[in-house]
Formats: C-alpha cells, structure tokens, sequence
C-alpha cells in the first residue's frame, strides 16, 4: 500500500514535490483552496531573466502532477495528532490520515493601500506589479490608457524593507521584477520613458547583472537611488512623484502617466482557515520556522512537518523548485528511515 503524503498548497512548489513523490511511489494528496493551481505564478506573464512565458511552466508542472488527487477550493479544517500519524480534515468533508505532511502555502503580496503616501487605491494611474502582470496577460485595466501611456515609473520596496509597515526583511525578487517589468512596458511602447526608483539594487542570480545592463543599454530605463518621498496627482490626472537621487545629491521630480509599486513578499500563514484550531511556528522574519536554515531548511520543528518553497521566505521560481525536488527526497529519506 502507497503511503499518503498531504501537500498543503497548490503552487509551483505543491505541484513540483507530488510529481516528484508520485514518482517515487508514494500517493501525494494536494489541497488547494483557490480554484486554480500554480499559485502566483499562474497569475504571471513572463519571468526573468530569459523571458520564459510563465504559462508554459504553470502547465509543465501541472502536467505532471495530473495522475495526483487533487481537491482545490478545499481549505484544512483541522489537524489532529494521533501516536505516529495525521488526521487531516478538509472542508469538503474528506479526512485523510498521513504519517507525513508538506507545507507548500507559499506567499502573499504587501497590501500597497498600507502605503497611503504613494497614492494605491487613491489615484487611478498607481497600479501594482501584480496588477501589471494580470495586464501583461491581457486582462482590461481601466487604470492603464492605452492611448496615452509615455512614461512610467517604478517603485521598488513597498512593504518590504520597511520597519515602519513591519516588515524588515528584503523580499529578493521586487528589484530583478521590476527590471524584467519594465523591459516588458519598453518593448510594448518603444518611445516610453520609464523610471525605477530603488534603494539599492539586488542582482545576485544568474545573469541578473547582465539582465540589468540590457535594461540601461538597451532599454535606456532610468535608475534613481533614493525612496519616493510624495505621490501626488495634478490637474491633468498624471502622477507627480518626487524622491530624492542619493547618487547625484539632488531632489527628482517627474511626472508619470503610470506608476507601479513592487509590493514586496510576506509569509502566507493561512495555511488553516481562520476556525482551525491547528497551527504553524512562526519565525521572526514572520515566514514559517524551519528546524534550521542552512541544513534543514525541508524539516519543520515538529516530526512529520516538511516545508517548501516561499513559506519559508522569499524565494525565486528555481529556488522555489529546487526547494520542492529537495523536499521530496527529505519525506522519501524520512519514511525509509522508519522502516
């Protein structure tokens, strides 16, 4: 008989780890609570740095994980513990019992209206990066004209590296985001102008620098080092925006057809719903708390618990990955270990 494995959480890090336990023999069970699977990610247009249609990796994975059972719009109920095993109760009243679970609930975005200053929810022209993309994807925006787009500006850290919104933590994909999404604008309307106003730019991946380059070079996007003090609209509906160009000693002010906050990355600790009387440690960066974070970022404090993915912190697409092919083999190596 093939042991369950309950994977909580139908993104890109759920799917990868059931292919990858169902390869391996065992009966992966995913729950997810949206109607959908590929989490964020199904959301997305493109991803960087070479540009891959984020589609095309959402249906590989699904494709994959296709032979699973899969139950979404379901949410965990509850969790009991018994002597070696789970008694997992999901709202669509099935109750799975597992001697192993995965955490694979992911992330949710900074919600940009915490950020009155720049103007979300307040000026029709302020949008989101998660907006952009559902743009990109071809989904209407009233807030994006068409007609008369010409310059744009972008505003990296919103919500993330911010002590005052609570949330110190650097979320490692808003810079090489904003790059590739402004790229994506340039090749759209070549004549644009468009702006990224930054505190300091994080290019650590693979060809992230190169990536960067081609967006000054190639591009001619413009970089500001400093934080957008005031949004503000004038009589003409446009954003005017003013920051201060730490390089150059200097205060900036432009004015924007559309301006675009890059909502940082926080834990999603709804991995229950709100009436579950079940839940997870929290670690002091807020992202769920793994048993340690250079060798055993995979186990959880509690035996039996594996996590994967941007639960545990910011993560991107190949680390996202990665994490699930590696927390596969950690559930894998923790049965053999108990026979």
């Amino acid at each position: 008989m093939r042991e369950n494995v309950v994977i909580i959480g139908g993104g890109i890090a759920g799917l990868e780890a059931a292919g990858q336990l169902a390869s391996l023999g065992y009966n992966p069970i995913l729950i997810e609570k949206e109607d959908h699977l590929g989490g964020h990610l199904a959301d997305w247009h493109c991803l960087f740095p070479d540009m891959i249609p984020a589609k095309d990796v959402v249906s590989s994975l699904v494709g994959k994980a296709s032979s699973i059972n899969i139950f979404t719009r379901t949410e965990v109920l509850r969790i009991n513990r018994l002597r070696d095993s789970y008694n997992v109760m999901l709202s669509n009243g099935v109750s799975v019992m597992t001697r192993a679970i995965l955490l694979a609930t992911g992330f949710r975005l900074f919600d940009a209206h915490k950020k009155e200053e720049y103007g979300y929810g307040i000026y029709n022209q302020v949008i989101t990066n998660s907006d952009l993309e559902k743009w990109f994807n071809g989904n209407p925006d009233s807030r994006i004209d068409n007609s008369h787009i010409s310059s744009a500006g972008f505003v990296h850290c919103v919500g993330s590296r911010d002590e005052k919104a609570g949330n110190p933590q650097c979320s490692k994909v808003c810079c090489i985001t904003a790059i590739k999404q402004a790229i994506e604008l340039k090749k759209k309307y070549p004549d644009m102008m468009v702006w990224c106003f930054y505190m300091d730019l994080r290019m650590f991946g693979k060809k992230y620098e190169d990536f960067y380059i081609s967006a000054q070079r190639d591009y001619g996007i413009r970089f500001i080092r400093g934080r957008v003090s005031e949004v503000s609209e004038n009589i003409e509906g446009k954003v005017v925006v003013k920051a201060e160009d730490t390089l150059a000693g200097r205060p900036v002010k432009v004015t924007l057809d559309l301006l675009v906050l890059m909502s940082g990355m926080l834990c999603n600790p709804q991995t229950l719903n709100e009436k579950a009387t079940w839940h997870f440690p929290i670690d002091s960066d807020g992202f769920l708390k793994c048993r340690n974070t250079v060798a055993d970022f995979n186990l959880s404090p509690q035996e039996g618990i594996f996590l994967a993915g941007a639960c545990t912190g910011p993560k991107t697409v190949p680390e996202t990955i990665a994490e699930a092919r590696s927390a596969a083999l950690s559930i894998h190596n923790w049965f053999n270990s108990k026979e």
